[in-house]
């Protein structure tokens, strides 16, 4: 609870609540990649900017574009217009995007590639961005939450060891002939993510998500030692500097071991993703935490009784513990907008 210009008493908004643990009486509602592909008017927009990193750098533009879903959507939260790739693109790392292809790198293989990648120039590299968080929290509703985000330490180690995504075979061959090597590129990682975390909530963020988009499929030992402990490390540090930090963890396609990974790494938050169970994610996390997801991309762009059902499903499971109202994963560019506005108003009640 804040204090209003008045000196009366103002509630945190309800997202923020409901990430804290607290159960309401319905789920707050965010997409991920809600700012994006399917709106014509962001098409429009990302026409205008010259390269997706440049349009990440731009302040106006990328306000522009976290903004424009909540004025077609009561959703319950702007998330920033970025990428994850900010992080190794400010410390020495070069990103740049192929058209068609995605996401290209210049590879980190050796110790040598490792000891001149830069910390410090992350927080001017980022200025943009930080600057994007203030000009949305300033543009926000009171009873909208303001989201920050980072890629998690292992998700930014392979793209930075491969220099693209792809099916990660590569990254995980050189976990496993370097893991000295890789153990040295993660803990600059926990730390880039937590200093950029730390920038994004003193800039005005209410609370941020750590995207581990690479979480699945990996041996039980990688998962721990190189999902669990850098993101529980990075976390620790945030909290050094902000000790409310309210940070959703989201291991995509890791959904079954959640119960672990909320106990080792202390967020307040767990998204689930599309192959998830929320009855076993509750189970596993207990009555506090609070959970997000985990409806299907796909059955959202698709519409129809099938949509319907499943925001009955996913309802239904909200109501044994405080939960988020989120996809399983990112709205795919195909997704009719009236869609949504029929899944977000259905979960407002409207």
């Amino acid at each position: 609870m804040s204090i209003t210009s008045d000196g009366g008493p103002q509630m945190a908004p309800r997202l923020l609540r409901a990430l804290r643990g607290e159960r309401l009486e319905r789920p707050p509602i965010w997409l991920m990649r809600q700012a994006g592909r399917h709106l014509p008017e962001y098409l429009e927009l990302r026409a205008a900017n010259k390269s997706f990193m440049d349009f990440c750098y731009a302040p106006a533009a990328a306000t522009e574009a976290t903004l424009q879903p909540l004025r077609r959507y009561p959703v319950d939260a702007a998330i920033l217009f970025s990428d994850i790739l900010v992080i190794p693109d400010a410390i020495g790392c070069p990103v740049w995007f192929e058209t068609g292809e995605g996401p290209r790198l210049e590879p980190v293989a050796t110790a040598e590639d490792i000891a001149k990648l830069d910390l410090t120039k992350l927080l001017t590299r980022l200025e943009p961005v930080y600057e994007t968080v203030g000009r949305v929290r300033g543009a926000l509703e009171a009873d909208r939450t303001m989201l920050g985000f980072a890629g998690a330490p292992w998700t930014l180690a392979t793209y930075m060891i491969q220099g693209r995504g792809g099916d990660r075979e590569q990254a995980r061959k050189f976990a496993w002939q370097h893991p000295d090597v890789l153990a040295a590129l993660l803990d600059i990682l926990s730390e880039a993510v937590a200093l950029h975390l730390d920038a994004q909530l003193r800039a005005g963020a209410h609370a941020v998500q750590i995207f581990e988009s690479w979480a699945e499929d990996l041996p039980e030992r990688f998962f721990n030692d190189y999902v669990v402990a850098p993101t529980a490390k990075a976390i620790a540090r945030l909290r050094q500097m902000q000790p409310d930090a309210t940070v959703i963890g989201f291991p995509r396609g890791a959904s079954h071991r959640v119960g672990a990974y909320v106990a080792a790494t202390g967020v307040n938050a767990a998204g689930i993703g599309i192959g998830g169970d929320l009855a076993a994610a509750r189970a596993a996390v207990g009555p506090s935490i609070c959970l997000q997801g985990n409806l299907d991309p796909i059955c959202l762009a698709s519409g129809g009784a099938g949509l319907d059902a499943e925001i009955d499903r996913i309802l239904a499971a909200a109501e044994t513990g405080p939960h988020v109202f989120n996809l399983g994963h990112g709205v795919v560019p195909w997704t009719p907008p009236a869609h949504v506005l029929h899944l977000t108003r259905r979960v407002r009640g409207l």
